[in-house]
Parts: C-alpha cells; structure tokens; sequence
C-alpha cells in the first residue's frame, strides 16, 4: 500500500490531505510470464499454447487400448483364464505406462530459459571471437552487439545468436521457439501431439512415450489376430464375426506407421547425439557433429544422464512495474545478464554499495542544451513547471526565498518548492 499527497489550491493558501492508493500487488512468475505457456494447479504444470491437442492425443491412445482390454475382460469366460487375464493385465500396464509418460512429456518445463529484461552491455561480449559483422538491431541504437558469437565446445568452434525477443545469447543447441515464446535449452521440435516443446527436460519422457506406443500398438494388433485366428474355419467368415477386432487391426496397422516410424528415427538421433531441429538445419553427415561422443556413450548418456533441475521456478514472487510491464525476479537470470540491477527510479544501475549510477549510454548524453535552453527560458519569465525535472540552482534558490511559505513537491528522490502563484499535482511519498 502506498500512499499519495494530494495538494489543492484556494484562495486561504495550499491545503493538503494524504489518501491511500493501493499499489502493485505481487504476483506469480506464471501469471506475468510473457510467454504463450499454459499453467495448472498455481505454476506446478507448465503446458504448451495447443495443450488441448492432448486430450485427442490421449483418446486416440485410450479409444481403442480399453476397447480392447474389455473385450478381452469379456472373452476370459471363453478362452483360458490364464490366457485371458495376462493379456488384459499386461494391456491395461501399457496403456496406464503410455498415458503417465504423455503427462509428463506434456506438463513439465521443457528446459526453458529466463528471458533478460535488457540486452547484456557491450563489454560483456566484446571480448568474444566472432567474425560477425551483423549487429543486432537493439532500441538502443549506441549499443552494439554481434548477431553471433563464437563458442568452444568439445574443441570444436559452435555460433551461438543472440535472441532479440529473449534478450540474451542462446546457449549452445538451445533454440527460440516460435510457438510457445520461449528460449528452450537443447530443442528437439515442438510436437503438436503432446502440445508442448520437446527439449532438455522432458526428452527421455518423449522417447518412453513414443516407444510404449509402439509397443502397445504391436500388442493390441497382435491379440487382434489371435482371437480372429483361434475360431478357425475360414478366414473371411471368422473376421465377418468378429468385427470390432478387424477394426483394431486397420487401427493399429495405420498407427503403428506413424509412431513406430517415429521412434525408429529417434533412436538414429539417439545414437547420433543429435536433435531433430539439428538433423534437419544442419547436416552432420557433412560435417563433423561435435556433441557426438561414439554411439554407446551417446545412448548412456540418454539412458543414464540426469535430468537438470528447472532454471526457472514459476511460482515464485514478482513485482511488475507499472512502466512497460518489467518484470523482476531472482530466478529470471538469463544466459547473458546485463551488470548491475537496474533501477527505474533512479535511472541507473545500483552497485553493492546501493549508490547510482547512470548506465554508459546515458553518460555519454550532452545536457548541456538543456541547461542552457532553461536558463534563456528563466530569463524570458516562461519556465514552464515540471514536477520530474527542476534545475537543481533553482531549487536552492527557491528554498532560500520560501522556507516556510512554499510547497515541497517529491519528485523522484528531489524535493522542489514552488511559489504560491503555482498549482501543484499528485507527487507519491516515499
């Protein structure tokens, strides 16, 4: 809660009242998160913006699996009951394996990376060995930055560009994507199946995923077969009566192209070390791929690799300012961070010892024209009051004229007095 003085003019003088304004109220990352994601239960499930798509990824899964699990709970009576219970069991485990890795494949972060609120200064990144000569295209147009940078990484020379919506250098295999609005760490594609970026954190989950459908889509039109087959007679006349298992067959027969053919160029990128977005952009039959570490150590790596915790906590607490949205927290640290908190009040940057400092673009202003176009402007009597900008000779002069008589105006982290013949606005107290 912060509080306003409100000051009026009437013919006995100035009269002043203090009334309470509500301020900004802190807020969740999640609820200010410029990105397109989608989040459930307070921030805890990160989603995709086409997160709906899961509903019909998980009743295209589910559709024919129960139906075939009930029809095998009902053929138990007929058939042997080991038989029959196995197969249902065994059904019911695939199906319930296939749908918690689409869940976790679709509802966590991917790997995304915190956006910087402005674009690191030069000297951070001048230093870098880069033959780039495209700068990017900042609002600030003093500062320079190369469009690329050149990185090591397994001795090897990796580009890395900077991000103009993310604010910061991508880290190596890291991509923006344009679906979710986001910088993801080790971008794989965005999958429309599951409604969300495939990347870092949720990859190994993805290739459970694919794989179970595989595997489920072999069993259900496997046992399709083995209960048409088990009528015997003829052929024909044995599918004309059992119906329901002739569809489950063209069912799986037509998905299992699709998911199979899916995990089978996914474990090439497995062994590959690469990922899709690599193996379509660049090509490393043609060139030596430089995160590959021989096939088995490549496989380990997937199979036995840790999972890194999440860089960003969408539930912790922010503050907005009202000034262009901005926001602040302690998690949004980018790849590339500007030095120094920036302070908007004070129009710099705040080191350790908590005193300003202008940034270098703003040093390198001329102010003299201003002082000079005032000063020409005190002379000709029309000076025109400005709460946020008084001449600091002027406000030394004034206080000495009018110890008691003025007004004390608060304008940023400066106190001005004005004259009685001035009408005075809403000034906020610190």
């Amino acid at each position: 809660m912060s509080r306003n003085k409100v000051h009026s003019h009437d013919d006995g003088g100035f009269s002043s009242k203090e009334i309470a304004s509500p301020g900004p109220l802190p807020r969740r990352l999640y609820q200010v998160w410029k990105g397109n994601n989608k989040f459930l239960c307070g921030g805890r499930l990160v989603f995709g913006p086409d997160a709906a798509s899961v509903l019909l990824t998980a009743t295209l899964i589910g559709g024919p699996t129960i139906t075939f699990c009930i029809k095998m709970l009902l053929l138990i009576g007929v058939v042997n009951p080991l038989f029959g219970y196995t197969v249902l069991i065994v059904g019911l485990v695939l199906t319930v394996l296939d749908f918690i890795f689409l869940f976790l494949t679709s509802g966590r972060d991917p790997g995304i990376i915190p956006r910087n609120s402005q674009p690191p200064e030069s000297d951070e990144v001048c230093d870098a060995t880069t033959p780039s000569t495209e700068w990017v295209n900042s609002k600030m147009p003093d500062l320079k930055l190369p469009r690329t940078k050149d990185v090591r990484v397994n001795g090897q020379t990796v580009k890395v560009k900077f991000c103009d919506t993310c604010l910061l250098y991508r880290p190596p295999r890291a991509s923006h994507c344009s679906i979710c609005n986001n910088c993801v760490q080790r971008f794989d594609h965005h999958c429309p199946w599951v409604g969300q970026c495939i990347a870092l954190r949720n990859y190994p989950f993805f290739i459970c995923f694919i794989s179970t459908s595989t595997i489920l889509c072999i069993y259900v039109f496997t046992f399709s077969w083995i209960n048409i087959l088990r009528q015997g007679g003829n052929l024909w006349k044995a599918m004309s009566l059992d119906v329901l298992s002739v569809v489950l067959i063209i069912y799986c027969f037509i998905a299992f192209w699709f998911v199979g053919g899916l995990t089978v160029f996914h474990l090439y990128l497995i062994s590959t070390n690469q990922t899709t977005y690599e193996n379509f952009r660049y090509r490393y039959e043609k060139k030596e791929n430089p995160y590959s570490k021989g096939m088995l150590r490549n496989v380990k790596e997937l199979v036995f690799g840790k999972i890194p915790p999440s860089m960003i906590n969408f539930r912790t607490w922010t503050s907005e300012y009202e000034t262009g949205g901005s926001v602040t927290s302690e998690f949004e640290k980018g790849y590339v961070i500007s030095r120094g908190n920036f302070d908007i009040e004070m129009g710099g940057s705040l080191r350790k010892e908590g005193e300003a400092q202008l940034p270098s673009i703003l040093q390198r202003l001329d102010y003299s024209g201003i002082d000079e176009k005032l000063k020409r402007k005190e002379r000709e009597g029309s000076v025109a009051f400005d709460p946020f900008f008084f001449p600091a000779h002027l406000d030394s002069r004034n206080q000495k004229q009018q110890p008691d008589n003025g007004l004390k105006i608060s304008s940023g982290h400066r106190t001005m007095v004005t004259g009685s013949h001035q009408i005075a606005s809403i000034s906020p107290l610190r």
